[in-house]
């Protein structure tokens, strides 16, 4: 069994979301979880299926994403390239990292070619590069280092689809993407500043930590470090939250998705965390 957590453009149109997350489903795998938010315009599901069904179910997503999804409308405050943003092959340990690079390599050459979006390989795949790399400026600029010659895509068209820009693929670990919600009187200066100190090249980087101050204004103004834990092995998200609170008080967060159990090890009582699961928790009710 494989994971996938396809990111999409698309966090306000419940309608949309459904469609979507219902596609993977018909393509023959599980829906674990759904999570989305109006402020980064962002719907995130987690699949799971196994080698040789997987990368099918994604390209059912991703068409039905291309179909309902417009990036020449307004798309939110967090930085994308396309409808369907990225499409990343989990593996939970390294006896399936393997499988996982195939079963993405796969789906790379099959959003390419049958549904037409210029695909670009990050992380292991793509020889180190970073999601934040290729996602840096918007898909405007993307297109631009295209035209110049700067980049290429992996697969698929020379250039961004005209309403679904291009899509980035990848297998990895498990990554956790966890929302960190500062309280009052913080500012979205403070959130920026709180970021640049505690992602991976800050002055007190943790390592593998990307991150991002943020505002929610569907939700009241709440300002929010936003970040993306790449090893909860080497940073448990009780060591995220102390970095941060050194800094401003903590006074909730949010898991985007699903996380290892593992990264919740010694994590503070009086942080409560919205949308908290584990992956183990969500595989276990798919086989009961």
């Amino acid at each position: 069994m494989l994971l996938a957590v396809p990111n999409v453009s698309e966090g306000r149109d419940a309608a949309t979301i459904a469609a979507i997350g219902s596609a993977y489903v018909a393509g023959g795998a599980c829906l674990l979880d759904t999570h989305a938010d109006p402020d980064h315009h962002r719907a995130v599901h987690t699949v799971a299926a196994r080698r040789g069904i997987l990368a099918g179910a994604l390209l059912d997503g991703a068409r039905a994403a291309v179909q309902r999804i417009d990036l020449r409308a307004e798309r939110g405050i967090h930085p994308h390239v396309g409808a369907l943003d990225v499409a990343p092959v989990v593996f939970l340990d390294d006896g399936r990292r393997g499988a996982a690079a195939a079963e993405a390599l796969t789906l790379a050459e099959r959003l390419g070619e049958e549904a037409g979006l210029p695909v670009f390989l990050y992380g292991l795949l793509g020889g180190g590069r970073t999601r934040a790399e290729l996602r840096r400026g918007g898909i405007a600029t993307l297109t631009a280092r295209i035209a110049a010659g700067e980049l290429r895509p992996d697969f698929g068209p020379a250039t961004p689809h005209p309403t679904a820009g291009a899509v980035l693929v990848a297998a990895r670990p498990p990554l956790v993407a966890f929302n960190l919600e500062l309280a009052p009187p913080a500012t979205l200066a403070d959130a920026r500043a709180i970021a640049a100190v505690v992602r991976e090249g800050g002055a007190e980087g943790l390592p593998g930590v990307r991150a991002l101050g943020l505002e929610l204004t569907a939700q009241g103004g709440i300002v929010q470090v936003s970040t993306n834990v790449e090893d909860h092995r080497a940073v448990p998200l009780a060591r995220l939250v102390a970095a941060v609170g050194r800094h401003a008080r903590v006074s909730a967060a949010e898991l985007v998705g699903l996380a290892p159990a593992l990264a919740f090890d010694g994590f503070p009582d009086d942080v409560a965390v919205r949308g908290r699961r584990t992956v183990e928790e969500a595989l276990q009710e798919l086989s009961s």
